[in-house]
């Protein structure tokens, strides 16, 4: 009889890459993969520990996936296994935890019943590219770098994932290719956990841009999408690539955190607010449809209302798309759970919300923006009923237009002609 396992995600697209890869290695050993909600032999959460929020919701699923069989193995992998692994250790309901280094070889870690959290920082590469087929059917995430080394002080991420690895230049470029021309993929996201570190630990060194070189030159994939960079580390050689390459999806993730330089300072950042602010100005001025983002936590240990305003008037002015709102969660183990001046989780509330407003209305702003413009998207999804194609724009964001089912995983020039209710609307350009 087939076994079946059941998988959930919680987390960055890094974490979703690893569960695609994990997904993998199931099929391969003759497992069924069934949805988290249905029966299943086996229940494996990969879980996130951003926020105390995301570890509690890791601590719910485990308690689920036991209601929903009482009889099932339950294995947590991930962040959080890694960083707490005692404390879910201790839920009654969990049968194995193991780290994220365990992932490389899952199936085998859950075969031997016993919890195994390898020590990072005594990694110094990165696994290998295994991944030949992702959950979507048109984008697959490639992972070409873990690790990070930055020592912020709100983030237990260096203790989750260990130093900075990157992934050989010819792997990834094999993957991609493989990705494109073998599995059919439109588009693909290259990840990281600090992506702008990616090449920095290899021997002869390398960086982002010279892997980006080397995919747009050997590979034949459409559209390269990248994905989160430092502020510090988007170098105007970097962006003259998006400015040249065709191949290259104008869509910028540059994380903020805060607009205010003494709040920076705290969170040991590396750059200021002015720096943040020419930067995407000058991304803006040479690439005028980007799509650009920003992470935000609001009430940051010792964050006064003037701090927080100082945030308020930078995005405000910023040609920003959209914002990735994150309300400051106290970890332990960080630099931050230290600091004075805690502030009280009702004003953090309230900030994240006034963020969150912001967020939307720039989201709005941008989308009427590309009203009249032509755009080119990459069919996603079909609705049968309505005749109408979901397509992803290169500057990310959805489309609807006419079209069958035939258009999926295919790019076309769609005429935007309306946005309603946050869904640009649009007619295909033949």
């Amino acid at each position: 009889m087939t076994r079946r396992v059941a998988i959930a995600t919680l987390g960055c697209k890094v974490n979703q890459f690893e569960t695609a890869d994990m997904a993998e290695q199931f099929r391969a050993a003759g497992w069924e993969l069934v949805p988290f909600s249905g029966q299943a032999d086996l229940y494996l959460i990969n879980s996130c520990t951003v926020t105390s929020r995301s570890d509690a919701e890791t601590r719910r699923l485990v308690r689920r996936a036991r209601r929903t069989n009482p009889a099932a193995t339950i294995v947590a992998t991930g962040c959080y296994a890694q960083v707490q692994p005692e404390v879910l250790a201790a839920l009654p309901e969990l049968n194995q935890v193991l780290g994220n280094e365990e992932k490389q070889q899952i199936v085998a870690a859950i075969a031997s019943g016993t919890n195994r959290v390898t020590d990072l920082s005594t990694l110094h590469e990165a696994g290998p590219l295994r991944l030949t087929s992702h959950l979507e059917h048109t984008r697959a995430f490639l992972q070409v770098q873990t690790g990070c080394e930055n020592g912020c002080s709100y983030c237990i991420v260096p203790a989750a994932r260990g130093p900075n690895r990157s992934v050989p230049p010819d792997e990834v470029t094999a993957a991609v290719q493989r990705l494109s021309d073998e599995r059919g993929y439109q588009e693909v996201v290259l990840t990281g956990i600090h992506l702008g570190a990616y090449g920095l630990d290899l021997r002869p060194a390398t960086d982002l841009t010279g892997l980006v070189d080397r995919l747009l030159a050997k590979t034949t994939l459409p559209r390269l999408r990248l994905g989160s960079i430092e502020p510090n580390e988007l170098t105007d050689t970097l962006l003259d690539r998006f400015v040249t390459a065709d191949q290259l999806c104008p869509h910028l993730h540059i994380p903020l955190q805060s607009g205010c330089d003494t709040v920076l300072e705290r969170m040991r950042r590396r750059y200021t607010a002015d720096f943040y602010r020419r930067l995407v100005e000058r991304a803006i001025s040479r690439l005028p449809q980007a799509f650009i983002a920003a992470d935000l936590i609001a009430g940051f240990p010792g964050e006064s209302e003037e701090e927080f305003e100082a945030t308020c008037r930078l995005v405000e002015a910023l040609p920003l798309a959209d914002l990735h709102v994150f309300p400051y969660s106290r970890r332990p183990g960080t630099a931050a759970a230290a600091l004075p001046d805690q502030v009280p989780s009702p004003v953090i509330t309230r900030r994240a919300e006034i963020l969150r407003r912001m967020a939307a209305d720039k989201h709005a702003a941008f989308k009427r923006r590309c009203v009249g413009r032509i755009v080119w998207a990459l069919g996603l999804r079909h609705d049968p009923r309505s005749g109408m194609v979901t397509g992803l724009t290169r500057n990310y964001l959805e489309v609807r237009y006419p079209a069958g089912a035939e258009l999926l995983n295919r790019e076309v020039a769609v005429q935007v002609t309306d946005s309603e209710k946050g869904m640009l609307i649009g007619t295909r350009k033949d």
